[in-house]
């Protein structure tokens, strides 16, 4: 039987036709590729029917904007690798380490092998359970908010794919994900006795003041340990937030010959990351006020460190932080960590996080009743929904309410506006 010849097409209909290899064949345009030339899909199969099949069901994905985009053919580990590299201008340090973290031990070989188009909600709802199940070193399972930030950078991952028109759904959004009861459990600033019983602890401790600027002020960790002098004006007495701390990370300096398995352990080790990064979001570098106290704090402090300075000679790293070890170097987040703890100890105050200091500042400015607009200012925050998150709704504010609901519906003496009357018969 003669085979029958593709006719060209110039109005960009779909066409299909029956080629000299034996197979039928069918072509259909579905756009414009990136340079700009017509991009006209084929497909192929034993009969017509089969190709016709396969031709409306490219069409029909062409009307629903569902058409995969030219190009690779995608592993979810390829993907994932390949994203990393793609994000990883466009976000802070710690935040890439999350999502590299996330890729590294849980999604590539959880999910890794299946190809991106054919990975479905369900593969994605067994690693969490399996997540779930899994043993830590430290002998217990793994905790449900890890589960929940795994399927966050699953999700912007495969967001990612869907935008670039490498997927056609995005099957994390669909992906039902355990109940995070921790997340649930709601947070307790601590009382105004409790943060002045830590300012009368941290007035004895060594970078004291660090743990008072957490509580009143409400500055992030990374925020306090990146302060430097010259970020602190006492005669206007206003500090400015201009950059954040890290995590170190460390690379041994040793050449392996110092026994410990971890850099950070290597007498000779190397930091591989900058000190600092910017604020965590634009509103994040700000102008705050400092209470009279705190001022006079701060320049005690300043005093007992050109003191220790003077002590430490040439030894002394000279890079102008407010709050520093005993050689002038910057404060590690994990040592600062612990010397919260610490502190918690010494107050005889309830263990709470040390991100917890922030909540307290925040809810403090909700019993002072500072405007909305001030709050995100000195917080930080470009997003109102922050105020929710952050200010609590604790026993001070909880009595007022009570006390106004009292004299509103209960006391002889009510306000005109709220009395209401007797509806009137009818007829």
């Amino acid at each position: 039987m003669a085979k029958r010849q593709m006719k060209r097409v110039t109005n960009g209909r779909s066409t299909i036709y029956q080629g000299e290899d034996g197979y039928w064949h069918g072509r259909v345009s579905v756009g414009v590729r990136d340079d700009g030339r017509p991009d006209r899909r084929h497909v192929q199969g034993l009969t017509r029917a089969i190709v016709a099949k396969k031709v409306a069901d490219l069409e029909h994905a062409r009307t629903e904007g569902n058409v995969l985009r030219p190009g690779p053919r995608w592993t979810v580990a390829g993907w994932l690798q390949h994203w990393l590299g793609d994000v990883r201008p466009h976000i802070k340090t710690t935040t890439y380490d999350g999502y590299e973290r996330a890729v590294r031990v849980h999604l590539v070989p959880g999910i890794g092998a299946h190809k991106l188009t054919e990975l479905r909600t369900e593969h994605l709802e067994h690693l969490y359970g399996r997540m779930l199940t899994r043993v830590t070193k430290r002998g217990t399972t793994m905790r449900r908010a890890a589960v929940h930030q795994v399927h966050r950078v699953a999700r912007k991952a495969f967001n990612d794919a869907l935008r670039y028109g490498y997927l056609t759904t995005n099957p994390a959004a669909f992906a039902r994900i355990p109940r995070n009861d921790e997340a649930l459990l709601e947070t307790e600033p601590l009382t105004v006795v409790e943060i002045k019983r830590m300012f009368a602890a941290a007035a004895s401790t060594r970078n004291g003041a660090r743990f008072v600027i957490a509580l009143a002020l409400g500055l992030r960790q990374g925020e306090v340990l990146g302060l430097q002098w010259d970020d602190v004006d006492f005669d206007n007495q206003v500090l400015t937030v201009r950059r954040a701390r890290v995590r170190p990370r460390y690379e041994h300096g040793c050449a392996g010959t110092c026994g410990h398995k971890y850099a950070g352990y290597c007498p000779q080790r190397r930091e591989t990351r900058p000190t600092t990064d910017t604020p965590k979001s634009l509103a994040g570098r700000r102008t705050v006020g400092l209470p009279d106290p705190l001022v006079a704090l701060l320049r005690v402090h300043r005093t007992r460190q050109v003191r220790e300075k003077l002590q430490a000679g040439a030894l002394w790293h000279d890079g102008g932080w407010v709050f520093s070890d005993e050689l002038g170097r910057a404060i590690s987040p994990r040592t600062d960590w612990g010397r919260w703890k610490k502190l918690l100890q010494v107050a005889g105050v309830r263990d709470v996080r040390l991100h917890d200091a922030r909540h307290t500042a925040a809810t403090c400015l909700l019993l002072l009743g500072v405007s909305p607009r001030t709050t995100m200012a000195l917080m930080g925050w470009t997003d109102p929904a922050m105020m929710q998150r952050y200010q609590h709704l604790v026993a001070p504010l909880r009595t007022e309410v009570a006390q106004q609901l009292s004299a509103f519906l209960w006391e002889e003496d009510v306000p005109p506006a709220a009395r209401t009357t007797e509806p009137r018969p009818r007829g």
